[in-house]
């Protein structure tokens, strides 16, 4: 069954008050950060701005729709909005975050016996945060969450970083609706209908029994289906068959996995002929690591070693970026 939950957050008089042409306006216009704050850390190629003002106050009003809860199928618990950013904003913070995050193209060796292969990911990555066992101090270093003293250097293989205010103001407001904490914000760019993600499941150990994974989709709209994991033969009477399921994903929308969903459920974004894919899309998942293995795990495979690549808006594509 599909019901809704939740409360659609009351508009203030500022809301009442603002045109419909100016929401238009911002929609249609490329935002740009009203002033010159921005994130800084060393592990980021370059700053990264914090959101403009008139984004930040239309996501004030976020979720822009009430929760529909998914539970009709065998160990499926979903909650999705459509939209849960605000109609008004959806493009230009699709814009503001392509244009202002820095990706990476990951190629990485998986080994399946004595067979080593080698894996070119099929979509933009990037990755924030830090597991449970870490935070990061006010001055961006790394302390021990239980003693507050720094970190052994050997602690990490990997570089980790924090997430940028853009990221982190909207982790905080879905924190806020959700009821969750997340200490991760992995982020995927999809450039065409070609990029992709096969089916799998978020069910790693070290993100713990049941976790909680809210997915953001920004831009083109693409097909996000799933399909129950095969069930063991067993002599009780069979349950009938899980059906699988395909949720048209706009952007704006956002579907919240959990209970036993990502223990028992597969879902994938399949590749898609030329058309509003193309226009590319952007996925914002926030989850939370529990120990250090996750954080090995998520710098791994979605930074690597390759160099970082930025939106160039003239040339209307990826490009890997230099310093200067």
């Amino acid at each position: 069954m599909a019901t809704s939950v939740g409360v659609k957050r009351p508009q203030t008089l500022d809301g009442f008050f603002k045109s419909p042409d100016s929401k238009r306006q911002r929609q249609d216009t490329a935002p740009t950060s009203d002033d010159s704050r921005a994130s800084r850390h060393s592990t980021y190629p370059f700053p990264i701005p914090h959101l403009p003002t008139d984004l930040i106050d239309s996501l004030g009003f976020a979720p822009d729709a009430e929760g529909k809860l998914i539970n009709d199928q065998p160990d499926l618990d979903l909650l999705y909005y459509q939209p849960y950013v605000p109609k008004s904003i959806e493009k230009a913070l699709f814009r503001f975050l392509r244009q202002e995050l820095f990706f990476y193209r990951v190629q990485y060796k998986i080994k399946r016996g004595p067979v080593e292969t080698q894996i070119n990911t099929p979509r933009f990555t990037t990755v924030f945060g830090v597991d449970d066992t870490s935070r990061f101090a006010a001055d961006g270093g790394i302390v021990d969450a239980a003693s507050n003293k720094p970190v052994p250097k050997d602690r990490y293989k990997c570089k980790p970083r924090p997430l940028p205010e853009c990221l982190d103001f909207l982790r905080r407001i879905t924190e806020g609706s959700t009821g969750e904490t997340y200490n991760f914000c992995l982020v995927n760019y999809y450039a065409s209908g070609s990029d992709s993600i096969s089916y799998h499941s978020d069910d790693e150990r070290f993100l713990g029994l049941n976790p909680a994974i809210a997915s953001f989709s920004l831009g083109a709209k693409r097909d996000f289906l799933m399909k129950h994991k095969p069930i063991p033969p067993s002599d009780q009477t069979p349950l009938p068959e899980p059906k699988p399921l395909k949720l048209p994903l706009a952007s704006g929308d956002m579907i919240l996995m959990r209970g036993k969903t990502q223990s028992h459920w597969l879902h994938s974004i399949p590749k898609r002929k030329s058309g509003e894919a193309d226009l590319g899309r952007i996925n914002i998942t926030f989850r939370k690591a529990l120990v250090r293995g996750g954080t090995e795990n998520y710098y791994q495979y979605n930074v690597g070693l390759g160099q970082p690549f930025r939106w160039d808006d003239r040339k209307q594509t990826m490009v890997p970026w230099t310093s200067g």
